[in-house]
């Protein structure tokens, strides 16, 4: 059986923040640092699956096309899925059930799309193995953080550091076994 690697790859502010309170991105992240300038095509070609919470695939539905279209993905809501695009499933109850459902699918690596609360439910249950981030340097104040009051401690070690355009950084931690 093929083990499965969970890995959150986000965008977060000086003081941690993933959104704004509205979950609006655009004004401080899309136009400015590209997710294609942190190796996010290739890291989306090489995930198997995407786990997400409701108001991400919310505020992704907003954008318009899906941007993810054949990508496996499971959004975890307790409310239907009104017209999901394909291979998108909503899934309720039990985080470590639905991580087992995705391992049994035997996909190698699955990203943790976000937000706060699917990824302090991850580190609960033990499946948060890589945190990909884009540092962006500023400071949003108020915002949805990235780990939500509540989330569990986790150690990592720094394996990637680098430089990008405008003073941000690109960041990869490994959890320490």
């Amino acid at each position: 059986m093929v083990e499965t690697v969970w890995h959150c790859n986000v965008a977060a502010s000086l003081d941690g923040k993933i959104a704004r309170p509205d979950g609006g991105v655009d004004d401080w992240l899309a136009a400015e640092y590209p997710a294609e300038n942190f190796g996010f095509d290739a890291f989306l070609a090489d995930a198997g699956a995407i786990l997400m919470g409701r108001a991400t695939y919310d505020a992704l539905r907003r954008l318009g096309d899906w941007p993810y279209p054949g990508k496996p993905t499971i959004v975890v809501t307790t409310r239907p899925l009104p017209d999901p695009p394909p291979a998108v499933e909503a899934r309720s109850g039990d985080m470590a059930g639905v991580a087992g459902e995705l391992e049994g699918r035997g996909h190698r690596r699955v990203w943790i799309a976000g937000g706060g609360r699917v990824i302090r439910s991850m580190i609960a249950i033990g499946k948060f193995d890589v945190l990909e981030m884009a540092l962006i340097p500023t400071v949003l104040g108020e915002g949805i953080p990235l780990f939500p009051p509540g989330t569990g401690g986790l150690d990592l070690r720094l394996v990637k550091c680098e430089a990008k355009a405008r003073g941000a950084l690109h960041l990869v931690y490994e959890r320490v076994a």
